[in-house]
């Protein structure tokens, strides 16, 4: 078993401790792109090594030997404040000057307290009569990708992954970005727009988790024989049914729920450090 270690910065007095209580076999430093990541190669003990990262403000993770990037077929990746660093609804209700509104609703949804297509529908009945030219204002002025996407991509690409943006948003969005970044294939919801403006509805069938799981499992199905794995990220509640449908999970600055459930956790680096889990 060997362990990870990333954060924006890792002094060597830190390191030191964490080798102490970990007592690797070697240590060696990794490119950890926006990040500091050192891999402590075959450690003998993982007593209190998480609570002292933890501590520490670093993200960790004890990762099998085996684990190697060339496995990786498949990389299924949801939007919204994983992939980009918006709620995009919640800035398109801005827009009509009701995000606390509909924001409350998204975060109620996040946290697994309300049913996803019950949420969505609620959210988006709110933004009836919003023009078009609206949601390109959010795509052009608010949207940004998370510290480290591309360079994730990038990685997993170069392995020969196949890639999947998966998303309860909206098309409007994740095609520009599929296109942009070269998701291989993407699902996600469509607003109905009729004369310029936005009707309040959003178009059947909904993406929800259960589709966000389907749509993983058939991309494994087709792409990750063998000993191939399949990656997924995410950061809430109806991310759950996709990551359980990975070989290895990625919880991103999310949620508790869904980080006690991920295999991995990053919550102080960005979204490249999960290259490193991958010796």
């Amino acid at each position: 078993m060997d362990l990870v270690l990333q954060a924006p910065a890792i002094g060597a007095a830190l390191l030191a401790r964490i080798a102490a209580l970990a007592g690797p076999q070697g240590v060696r430093a990794l490119d950890g792109g926006g990040q500091q990541a050192y891999r402590l190669r075959r450690i003998q003990s993982r007593a209190g090594v998480a609570e002292f990262c933890a501590a520490a403000s670093l993200d960790c993770a004890f990762v099998p030997t085996d684990l190697v990037r060339d496995r990786v077929r498949v990389v299924a990746m949801d939007m919204d404040s994983t992939l980009i660093t918006i709620e995009c609804i919640d800035e398109i209700a801005d827009a009509l000057g009701i995000k606390p509104d509909v924001a409350a609703i998204t975060a109620s949804a996040m946290r697994g307290e309300i049913d996803f297509k019950e949420s969505l529908k609620r959210r988006v009945a709110l933004l009836a009569g919003l023009t078009e030219a609206a949601l390109e204002r959010v795509y052009q002025e608010r949207l940004r990708l998370s510290p480290g996407a591309e360079r994730m991509l990038t990685g997993f690409k170069a392995v020969g992954a196949k890639t999947l943006l998966v998303s309860g948003g909206f098309t409007y969005f994740t095609d520009r970005l599929a296109a942009r970044l070269g998701f291989d294939e993407t699902a996600s919801n469509t607003l109905e727009i009729a004369g310029g403006r936005l009707t309040g509805h959003v178009a059947d069938p909904i993406v929800d988790g259960r589709e966000k799981a389907a749509r993983l499992a058939s991309m494994r199905k087709r792409y990750a024989n063998g000993d191939g794995i399949g990656v997924a990220t995410g950061d809430r509640a109806h991310d759950l049914p996709m990551l359980k449908a990975a070989v290895v999970s990625l919880a991103y600055r999310a949620k508790p729920l869904v980080r006690a459930q991920a295999t991995y956790v990053v919550n102080h680096c960005g979204l490249d450090a999960v290259l490193n889990l991958f010796a």
